[in-house]
């Protein structure tokens, strides 16, 4: 499969998770508000990219819209390793085109992805530099996850989440250093912290 974006990467979860909420398959424009973009030219090209990787295709000609393929492409066995995250500040989180065996116990209910922790903020929960940490994909958390929460729309940071409704607070797990605070719609929650994999050393 070719590597995909992180935008294509949630178009194709928006389409596998919803796609019980469409009495029809979603056409662009459909999905230009449910996902919240403005160019439905932009959204053209990732989805380009999706029919060519497999994993959607186009209806039949003359019908509007898009679904997932009858028998999409699975990639290689494992879960995707999506490059690194920031335990200290914000970084992106690069997508990598590569995927791990991860054991059973350590994956949630939803899908799983791979992140290498760069930074000390999240020490004192026991997660140390270069750490890789299994995350399950999702949109909300409780208060007191361990999320990957993108801030801005631009980077990624792995903290302790609380939610209020005037604001979220992202927490270190480092005591020399300080909690993060945002107002709610610049912070959105990509996943929830699952398990951890070390090499010793």
């Amino acid at each position: 499969m070719s590597q995909l974006t992180r935008r294509q990467q949630e178009i194709y979860a928006y389409l596998r998770d919803h796609a019980d909420d469409f009495d029809h398959p979603p056409t662009h424009d459909e999905l230009c508000r449910a996902l919240g973009l403005a160019s439905r030219g932009s959204l053209h090209k990732h989805v380009q990219a999706l029919i060519s990787a497999g994993l959607v295709e186009p209806m039949a000609r003359g019908q509007r819209g898009i679904r997932l393929a009858a028998s999409p492409v699975e990639p290689e066995a494992g879960i995707p390793f999506l490059g690194r995250i920031a335990a200290g500040r914000p970084i992106e989180a690069v997508p990598q085109p590569e995927y791990m065996q991860v054991p059973d116990e350590l994956l949630g209910s939803k899908p799983c992805y791979v992140l290498q922790v760069c930074g000390d903020s999240m020490i004192e929960d026991g997660i140390l530099d270069g750490d890789r940490v299994v995350i399950e994909q999702c949109d909300r958390a409780d208060n007191g996850d361990i999320v990957v929460a993108l801030v801005d729309g631009e980077a990624a940071t792995l903290k302790r989440i609380e939610q209020t409704p005037g604001q979220v607070i992202l927490h270190p797990a480092n005591a020399s250093m300080t909690a993060q605070r945002y107002l709610p719609d610049q912070v959105q929650i990509q996943g929830v912290l699952k398990g951890l994999l070390r090499k010793y050393p």
